[in-house]
């Protein structure tokens, strides 16, 4: 093998620079940066915001203090959108690295001479792409800029859709910029007053300075969160309201927002009226950026359980995409979001302790927010815990300690529940006599929070009124029977039983309760009670879970005439008519203790009645 055949041929290192074509990037604009093409009004908006911030900083640096504002100019006729504002303006050199640089912005290299917490507040942009978003309904869009820096002339720019553009001097004699856009025949909507009109109102209605439309003033300038809440009424909060919610219900309460560290947060949160416990739709809490509207979609900051919450948050320096329209995952972020849990379970227990009355009346269509938020939450469980109140029977609201208290002597550290008060009422009224308070769970959430409870404190028991809660109807003092039986009487006669009302399955006990008129109750099993109520509010989305039927036990009273009656009846052979009628209304009438016979089993229970009611009507 020679010398030469050995060798390797290599390829010499080659260094530079990723290209990219500028012609794409106008497409990747419109689909992935902006969600709408509305989005444009406020970007050009907020970019004269900050001009006007900027140069009201110098000016004040050099003891000057102008009026500035923003003015649109519409034109159906020449398909036009102009915006002119007052502010810092462009010098040809400025226009060559801000415009023609895209995403190299002037607000942050302003802000590199300005860092104090308190200026960088109040510039808007940080991106450098709000301007491009013209480029969304336009065709053609000028720039004609003169910069406070005299010693420059003004400049016109004049960029196409293709990237291409041209820079020439202008005749502008005041400081300050006008962008024209050259709508294309798919936006000419955007050269109507009404339509943009309406844009300010929603992207800049509270932005501190004067837009003009057409010379008409269109933007309101005077949020009601920057206010200090110690120089508010009810009537400020309730107003301002309507102004964010036109036609909506006077809401129940709300919470002002106002924080310097460690971020600064300002706005109020209002608590509507709901019509049941799942409509949340309501909520809409409207995102600001130095009080530049950027997005209702604030999932990020706001937990799920607080999402029936209206009204405005603003936070300068939230941390948004380039598009501002979205939240980016962000430590910070879930410090605003932990910071307002905080206020809620703050404003809860201030409402509670001040003003109880009225905080009992908001109870009723707040309540399930709160729970599921105890559930999920486990800092706003500790604010909330004894605050957090059930309705009893006795029509009073109470909290669970102030339940055991009430209730030590007999009930001890068990919570008699009732889930479907009208249907127990039977077990509920029979209760109240015996001294004995019941909390209403009236909500569907109440199967899990009940757990919940319990996963928090082991000590104290939740038992339904008509399972475990029957055992405090029980006599269990001596039997006092005007016959005595024997156990294999009674173990005859519950067979017997069984086979006349056609329940061989039907676990039954003969049992003494307090209670002699009563002939019997039914005794349902409490864990298979709370899976068929979770089964049946899961609904279909709960999976291929089994039909879970009533685990019941029906307690046959001994001390019920009608039992004993029965007893008699039961030992003569074969059983009467009356005897089978008897036993059939006796079970029938615990079942409706339950609830409601459906179907067959309500029309013999009515037939049955009328025949009972027939045999008793005879001479």
């Amino acid at each position: 093998m020679t010398k030469e055949s050995t060798k390797t041929t290599q390829k010499e290192t080659q260094k530079g620079t990723i290209g990219v074509d500028t012609k794409d990037i106008f497409p990747i604009i419109k689909q992935w940066l902006y969600s709408e093409r509305d989005i444009f009004v406020r970007e050009l908006v907020s970019n004269s915001f900050d001009a006007i911030t900027k140069r009201k900083r110098l000016d004040k640096q050099s003891g000057e203090d102008s009026v500035h504002s923003i003015s649109i100019t519409l034109d159906e006729k020449k398909k036009t959108f102009s915006i002119t504002d007052t502010g810092l303006g462009m010098s040809q050199e400025d226009i060559e690295k801000y415009i023609n640089q895209i995403a190299s912005s002037g607000a942050e290299d302003f802000l590199k001479k300005f860092k104090k917490s308190e200026d960088k507040a109040e510039i808007i942009g940080h991106f450098g792409l709000g301007f491009y978003s013209s480029f969304m309904v336009a065709d053609t869009v000028s720039i004609e800029s003169k910069s406070l820096d005299n010693k420059e002339p003004a400049v016109t720019w004049l960029g196409k859709q293709d990237t291409s553009y041209e820079i020439k001097t202008s005749t502008k004699k005041d400081v300050g910029t006008t962008i024209t856009l050259h709508l294309n025949d798919d936006s000419l909507e955007y050269a109507k007053e009404e339509t943009i009109t309406n844009l300010i109102k929603k992207y800049a209605n509270f932005l501190p300075i004067k837009i003009d439309v057409n010379s008409k003033e269109s933007n309101d300038q005077n949020p009601l969160w920057i206010k200090n809440a110690l120089d508010l009424k009810k009537e400020d909060y309730t107003q301002f309201y309507s102004k964010l919610f036109p036609f909506s219900q006077e809401p129940l309460f709300w919470i002002h927002l106002n924080v310097d560290y460690p971020f600064r947060l300002q706005g109020i949160l209002y608590f509507p009226q709901v019509m049941h416990e799942l409509d949340s739709s309501k909520g809409r809490v409207q995102l600001y950026c130095q009080q530049v509207f950027v997005t209702e979609n604030v999932k990020e900051i706001l937990p799920e359980f607080l999402t029936l919450l209206q009204g405005a948050i603003d936070c300068p320096e939230i941390p948004l995409n380039v598009s501002r329209s979205q939240l980016q995952n962000d430590p910070y972020v879930q410090k605003i979001s932990k910071h307002i849990v905080k206020k809620v379970a703050d404003k809860l227990v201030e409402l509670s302790k001040k003003d109880k009355k009225n905080y009992e009346s908001y109870w009723k269509n707040i309540h399930p927010f709160i729970k599921y938020g105890m559930m999920n939450d486990d800092g706003f469980y500790e604010k909330t815990k004894d605050i957090c109140l059930f309705k009893s029977a006795k029509g009073l609201y109470t909290t669970i300690p102030e339940y055991l208290e009430a209730n030590k002597e007999k009930a001890k550290k068990q919570v008699i529940y009732a889930s479907n008060p009208d249907n127990q009422s039977t077990y509920i009224n029979l209760l109240k006599k015996e001294g004995l308070d019941v909390i209403l769970f009236e909500s569907a959430i109440d199967t899990h929070f009940i757990q919940f409870l319990e996963s928090k404190d082991s000590e104290t028991k939740y038992v339904s009124v008509d399972s475990q809660g029957v055992d405090f109807l029980l006599n269990q003092g001596e039997e006092k029977l005007t016959e005595k039986t024997n156990e294999k009487e009674e173990k005859d006669f519950i067979e017997a039983f069984k086979k006349t009302i056609k329940q061989d399955q039907l676990e039954l006990k003969l049992q003494p309760l307090m209670n002699e008129e009563l002939p019997a109750l039914l005794s349902e099993d409490e864990m298979s009670k709370r899976f068929r109520e979770m089964n049946q509010f899961m609904g279909p989305q709960g999976g291929n879970l089994p039909n879970m039927p009533r685990q019941n036990t029906l307690i046959l009273n001994k001390k019920s005439p009608i039992i004993q009656a029965l007893m008699s009846f039961y030992k003569l052979s074969p059983i009467s008519e009356k005897a089978r009628l008897i036993s059939e209304q006796v079970y029938d009438l615990a079942l409706l203790s339950q609830e409601p016979l459906t179907g067959d089993n309500m029309a013999d229970f009515i037939a049955r009645s009328n025949k009972m009611m027939t045999l008793l009507a005879k001479p």
